[in-house]
């Protein structure tokens, strides 16, 4: 899915041979430039504003300041905001993913990510589109959303501003669905199905789709 624009890719984890490994992997790709390593989340921060990539590939747990921590940081910066964050996680450890989409990481991937997964991951997200592997998506979602439960008063407020139909876009955003996924579950044009996540953003205050898809498990609509 290149468009011949190159990504640049900053890897933010403090084990040496896990950043040489992703590097390796990266610069097999003709599209795709390491621009930069970090060992914890300080150095992160500090070389996303030297280098300001296209994606940072942050490990969550690292020493000193953490992956969630430097992705705060991170998003917040009006000077990064193109600069989009993949989470990098062991699902059997790691308890932090929702913590890391709502600090606006837009996706994670597990560290036995494939090869050509990995660098497909890095070229969805530099396009801006959805959230990443929908199957490790939903599934980890489903084990966390008890923590983060909003009162029913709250979730009936959130749901009652949406048409039928626009619940039933959130609600396939919650299942990790990309927008042409999305139009050929309810028989939709792909460009209907972008005008309605617009539509979910404005309508839910949200800041990207990943705090749709937080919302969609938290309102109970998955």
């Amino acid at each position: 899915m290149t468009d011949g624009r190159r990504v640049r890719v900053l890897i933010a984890d403090d084990q040496a041979l896990v950043r040489a490994g992703l590097r390796a992997i990266l610069q097999r790709a003709d599209d795709i430039d390491v621009v930069g390593e970090a060992e914890n989340g300080q150095a992160a921060v500090s070389q996303a504003r030297q280098h300001r990539p296209d994606v940072v590939l942050m490990d969550i747990r690292m020493p000193g300041t953490d992956g969630i921590a430097a992705t705060t940081t991170i998003t917040a910066d009006p000077e990064l905001d193109q600069t989009r964050i993949i989470m990098l996680t062991t699902y059997d450890t790691d308890e932090n993913i929702l913590d890391s989409l709502a600090a606006g990481a837009v996706g994670f991937l597990l560290k036995d990510t494939g090869a050509d997964q990995l660098r497909d991951a890095v070229r969805v997200v530099s396009h801006g589109d959805a959230l990443l592997s929908p199957s490790v998506t939903t599934r980890v979602l489903r084990k966390l959303s008890s923590r983060h439960a909003k009162t029913g008063a709250r979730a009936l407020t959130e749901l009652d501003r949406l048409t039928d139909r626009e619940r039933d876009v959130l609600r396939q955003v919650g299942r990790g669905l990309s927008n042409d996924e999305i139009a050929a579950e309810l028989f939709i044009s792909p460009a209907t199905a972008r005008t309605y996540v617009s539509r979910l953003l404005t309508k839910l205050d949200a800041r990207d789709r990943a705090n749709l898809v937080i919302i969609a498990y938290e309102t109970g609509l998955v």
